[in-house]
């Protein structure tokens, strides 16, 4: 290609790209402004609001620190079906990230229906699925273990499948270059790369866990929720104060030693 033409060939293509960009940047203002006008949004109705916020903060203070003896064993069961919905979901997410990874199983018709319904399942939200498995199996802590369950496959089973693509492929040629089957294949040539990966993916699940299980309860699904229903369904705003102030005091320190845990496997 001579000189001129390569010239012109690349003011053409910086142009379409202008073109490209310009268009999406129009685009994406039209959709905020529409966003603002059908959603009904308006300042000088936030602004009418703000003040009862700040009164509903100062029906809060101080905190009822005597509720603490009723709340300690249901943040104990929010903690326990975080851990056993955390520990179910890691096992499970591990044949669901290798379905899914394009390299790991060669195969388009298992590759692409594996990740279309993964996709599929991580837009339902947890409360919605904490709510189908509330009438499935009634109030209790099995539906909120079971909604945490699925929502950490999708959690790890997207971050694993992403980083299985990205390892190094030297490692699983050799090996196949040896005659090596798949399960020598895997163990040896994926599982040492991928390892601090998917412990890490493991620790920010369970971080996830934790904040959803406190929530899950205002559907039934067991949990520290429950006391958050309640106590702001009676009015008893001190109560609540100290329900949050607890769940913010665990979650603090479980994200603290998580993510301590997360820089030493990094």
């Amino acid at each position: 290609m001579t000189a001129p033409v390569q010239q012109n060939y690349d003011t053409y293509l910086k142009r379409k790209m202008s073109l490209k960009t310009s268009f999406t940047f129009v685009l994406l203002i039209v959709l905020i402004v529409w966003s603002f006008i059908y959603t009904g949004f308006n300042v000088g109705d936030l602004m009418v609001g703000l003040p009862q916020i700040g009164d509903l903060f100062a029906q809060m203070i101080p905190p009822d620190m005597s509720y603490l003896s009723q709340i300690t064993q249901p943040m104990l069961d929010t903690i326990r079906m975080a851990i056993v919905s955390t520990v179910l979901g890691s096992i499970v997410s591990i044949p669901v990230a290798l379905l899914c990874a394009s390299n790991i199983v060669q195969k388009k018709w298992i590759n692409i229906p594996a990740r279309f319904i993964l996709n599929i399942v991580r837009t339902i939200p947890d409360l919605l699925l904490a709510a189908i498995f509330v009438a499935v199996f009634g109030i209790g802590q099995i539906p909120g273990i079971l909604a945490l369950f699925i929502l950490t496959i999708c959690i790890i089973g997207k971050l694993l499948y992403e980083s299985l693509e990205t390892i190094d492929p030297g490692p699983m040629e050799a090996m196949t270059a040896v005659g090596a089957n798949k399960v020598k294949w895997i163990v040896y040539g994926v599982v040492p790369q991928a390892i601090s990966s998917f412990a890490s993916y493991v620790l920010y699940a369970f971080e996830v866990n934790i904040r959803a299980s406190a929530v899950l309860g205002l559907v039934g699904a067991g949990g520290i929720g429950l006391f958050y229903d309640q106590t702001l369904g009676l009015f008893q705003y001190p109560k609540t104060a100290t329900i949050i102030l607890f769940t913010l005091v665990i979650v603090v320190i479980i994200d603290y030693v998580s993510t301590k845990v997360r820089e030493q496997l990094a």
